[in-house]
Parts: C-alpha cells; sequence; structure tokens
C-alpha cells in the first residue's frame, strides 16, 4: 500500500495521507513522499490549489509514527528536527493555497501540519490538539504554531495537558473554518479549494509570501530549540520509556 495517494480534480491536486490502520502516522519515508508532491504541484502551472486529507474515518492524520521515534538518541533527534523543518519549510513555501479537509484526529505534529494549512474544513468529530508531552516528547514547533494563533495562556494549557479538543472548540476559536457532517468534509474542501483556485495567482502567492515572511523569525527559533531541546529529551531516555508504556497499554487493550 502506497503511503499516499495523489489525485487531480480539475485544477485542484488532492494529497490523502493513506496508512489508515494506524490513524496515517507519519514516517520519514512518508513526509518525503508528501514533500515531494507538493514540490511537483507546486511548480505545475495546471494546479491552483491543493488539498491534505487522511484516508478512513477515524484521523487525519496521529502524528509521528512513534514505533519509527522509538528507538532514537539525541543525535538522531537532531537530525529528525532538520526533516520538520524540510516538511514544514515546505509547506510554509506553497505558492498556491492549501486546503485541509478533516476527516478526523488531528494530533501532535498532525495537529501542527493541519495549522500549516491555510483553510481547514472539519466535522463534528474531529478532534485536534498536542499530546507530545503524553509520550515523553518536549514540543517546541508546536508552540509556536499554536501561540501566533490562539495565544501564550491557551497555548501553554493546551501544551502542558496534552489534551485534544473537541470540534466545538476548535471551530470556535477559528482553527476550524468551515465546520459540515463528516459525509460532506471532501466536497466542501474541494469548493473551498476551487474558489482559491479562482483567484488572481500573483496576488495569491503575493499574499501567502507576505504570510511567510511575518513568521519566519519565530519559525527558526522553533528549529533550532527543537534541535537543542530534543537532543536533551531523547538522551534522557524519557521519550523512549513513555513509548514503551504505550505500546505496552495498547498491547493490552487489544
Amino acid at each position: 500500500m502506497s503511503n499516499i495517494v495523489l489525485e487531480t480534480q480539475g485544477s485542484v491536486a488532492v494529497i490523502t495521507l493513506n496508512r489508515p490502520a494506524v490513524l496515517n502516522a507519519w514516517t520519514t519515508a512518508m513526509r518525503d513522499e508528501i514533500i515531494d508532491a507538493l514540490l511537483a504541484y507546486d511548480a505545475d502551472a495546471s494546479i491552483k490549489a491543493v488539498i491534505m486529507t487522511g484516508a478512513g474515518d477515524r484521523a487525519f492524520s496521529a502524528g509521528q509514527d512513534l514505533s519509527e521515534a522509538h528507538d532514537f538518541d539525541g543525535e538522531r533527534a537532531v537530525q529528525w528536527v532538520g526533516e520538520w523543518e524540510r516538511y514544514y519549510a515546505t509547506l510554509r513555501g506553497l505558492s498556491k493555497p492549501l486546503v485541509m479537509a478533516l476527516n478526523g484526529t488531528a494530533a501532535g505534529s498532525a495537529f501542527q501540519v493541519a495549522l500549516l494549512g491555510d483553510i481547514r474544513v472539519g466535522h463534528p468529530g474531529v478532534r485536534m490538539g498536542q499530546p507530545e508531552i503524553n509520550s515523553g516528547i518536549p514540543s517546541t514547533t508546536g508552540p509556536w504554531i499554536m501561540n501566533s494563533m490562539l495565544g501564550m495562556s491557551r497555548t501553554i494549557e493546551l501544551t502542558l495537558t496534552g489534551r485534544l479538543m473537541d470540534a466545538e472548540e476548535c471551530h470556535r476559536i477559528g482553527l476550524i473554518h468551515y465546520m459540515v457532517p463528516a459525509e460532506q468534509v471532501f466536497a466542501k474542501a474541494l469548493e473551498v479549494a476551487n474558489e482559491l483556485a479562482n483567484k488572481p495567482p500573483v496576488a495569491m502567492r503575493l499574499d501567502k509570501q507576505r504570510f511567510r515572511e511575518m513568521s519566519d523569525p519565530d519559525f527558526k527559533s522553533a528549529i533550532e530549540a527543537g534541535q537543542r531541546l530534543q537532543k536533551e529529551a531523547y538522551d534522557s531516555g524519557e521519550p523512549a520509556r513513555m513509548m514503551e508504556a504505550f505500546f505496552q497499554q495498547r498491547a493490552k487493550q487489544a
């Protein structure tokens, strides 16, 4: 099974995260495939907008596949943050609008990726948040993104509790722009993508460029902090211990 599925609907490209058995959690290889697709679509003059969604009806994505991150040491964690920098820089660097069709939970890095989209469409069953602390992983890029959108107080609360917000809360605070029944999420996302695809392309590119310029200093600071803090965390062994406890609990429930 392919990690992602690519298709086009007119001038709109669709990237579907395609690991539903693990809630579309991503690995380094999967993120590389997504990056390649995004860069190709951004360079394709026939593509005017992009939609990202998840396979199945449970999750947009659960974020990092913990089975991959379980055995990281401090040096690998530094390299890992560099991989996230490339992924996030690609998302931030798109000249074309990116619509997130949230078909389910978006947690951890997937929550961050969802927020890096331009417009988010969801349904009442969607949950989003930053549960990384529960895996012993410090949050560095997450607070950068959340603080710019939600302010410091809510960023602190979400980061330290690791709780997932329900769709109503996400909609109320502006993280979900359009709330529709679950079976209508993709259709609404396609409607929005087509609307954006018909906007003047130079103005669209320049608007997105300006949003990127406004947040560049904090993005660079977050990546630098991430390399420093993730190294300390993984060298301590805490992420591995917390992930192992998670795997054991999941095995008991299976």
